[in-house]
């Protein structure tokens, strides 16, 4: 296992901190989390010119051909820079999988279009009667050649923007991925917005019928691994999202402390103000390595079931104590809505939250441990 980065990654990392710096301004940002959308399409297609979006589709469908570490690198820095694009939705729910496990047809179908930025997708993985991915509440029933989905799906990113929905429902034989167009007959759409200002919907299915060449794979029969496999990208994307944001919080915060005086000297100078921005640090970089653990594991195709859920709940209890000391050190300028260390506090909090934050990975640990005890570290 080396996390040093390789010489595409390095170019890729550097590449992207270069576009997103240079475009995205406070005021740019300030501007396109008002507007009712929340997204920015101009860096939309200066990501999809520079080939960013098409980093893990195959070269036969207009893309890189790399894989999660490469995503891993995007998000990080989509992280540092709070962008209020569907990098994660789009690249990691519907992309990964669709490259992965999709028919010959819906990989043509699909992927040209994400790598070229003119196609946004999703994925509907928090099930309202279900804790369990592998085993979503969420049903299909065959109906002629095709299937009919009843259930209730939340806090699904980017619905307003998607062509199809990546919906993971109980079959028979298990549990499958079927793409469902948001605008089609007996899916309904309620709009939340989340506290960063980023649309999220609660899709309520009743009914809704899909085509038979729209279930990921063509087959229902051999879906069952995929719910999980998604479920496990999807919690290591929001890993390396939140080591960005921390990053970055941190680094606001360090630079804030130098300057600030009190009594006449630096606050970084306090006893205490040091002791806080090195606890935060030790967990940035816990949150950093188990990360990129996990990432490395997926990306390899080994098992990376627990070190997923590890990465996830370091991500949600470290990423939730550097938020915090980021807007304590800062005092009273933290809470201002303009200064922007506050937009830094609540990506952390959502990223916290988002598939379940600390507790319920304990709990899934638990339950792994409960069945085949420890491993050894690799």
């Amino acid at each position: 296992m080396d996390f040093a980065f390789t010489e595409d990654q390095t170019a890729i990392r550097d590449l992207v901190r270069g576009i997103l710096e240079g475009e995205l301004t406070p005021e740019r940002l300030k501007r396109i989390e008002a507007e009712p959308d929340w997204f920015d399409r101009k860096l939309w297609a200066t990501l999809a010119e520079a080939g960013l979006l098409g980093i893990a589709v195959p070269a036969a469908h207009g893309g890189m051909g790399l894989g999660m570490l490469e995503l891993a690198v995007l998000l990080e820095e989509i992280g540092r820079t709070v962008a209020p694009v569907p990098i994660l939705p789009t690249l990691v729910l519907a992309g990964l999988p669709i490259a992965a496990f999709g028919t010959d047809t819906q990989r043509e179908t699909w992927l040209p279009g994400l790598a070229a930025g003119e196609t946004i997708m999703t994925a509907a993985l928090l099930d309202a009667g279900s804790d369990d991915p592998a085993m979503p509440a969420t049903t299909a029933r065959a109906d002629g050649d095709g299937w009919l989905l009843d259930g209730e799906k939340r806090c699904v990113p980017a619905v307003h923007l998607a062509s199809r929905v990546l919906v993971p429902a109980r079959t028979p034989e298990g549990a499958a991925l079927f793409l469902v167009d948001p605008a089609a007959s007996g899916v309904a759409q309620t709009r939340f917005v989340s506290t960063t200002g980023e649309p999220v919907f609660t899709l309520k299915l009743a009914g809704a019928r899909v085509d038979g060449d729209q279930v990921l794979g063509g087959d229902v029969g051999t879906a069952g691994a995929q719910t999980s496999w998604l479920y496990e990208h999807a919690l290591a994307a929001i890993c390396a999202t939140q080591v960005g944001v921390s990053e970055k919080a941190l680094e606001l915060t360090t630079s804030y402390v130098r300057e600030r005086e009190q009594f006449g000297v630096p606050i970084g100078s306090f006893q205490a103000v040091q002791h806080r921005s090195a606890d935060a640090y030790i967990d940035l970089a816990s949150m950093r390595w188990l990360a990129w653990r996990a990432a490395w594991r997926l990306a390899a195709g080994e098992s990376a079931a627990r070190d997923v859920a590890v990465a996830k709940y370091w991500a949600a209890e470290g990423g939730s104590r550097v938020a915090n000391t980021a807007q304590h050190l800062h005092g009273g300028i933290g809470v201002d809505l303009d200064y922007p260390i506050h937009r830094y506090f609540v990506w952390s909090k959502a990223l916290e939250l988002g598939l379940g934050a600390a507790t319920p990975q304990l709990v899934r640990l638990g339950r792994s441990l409960s069945k085949s005890g420890p491993t050894k570290l690799s």
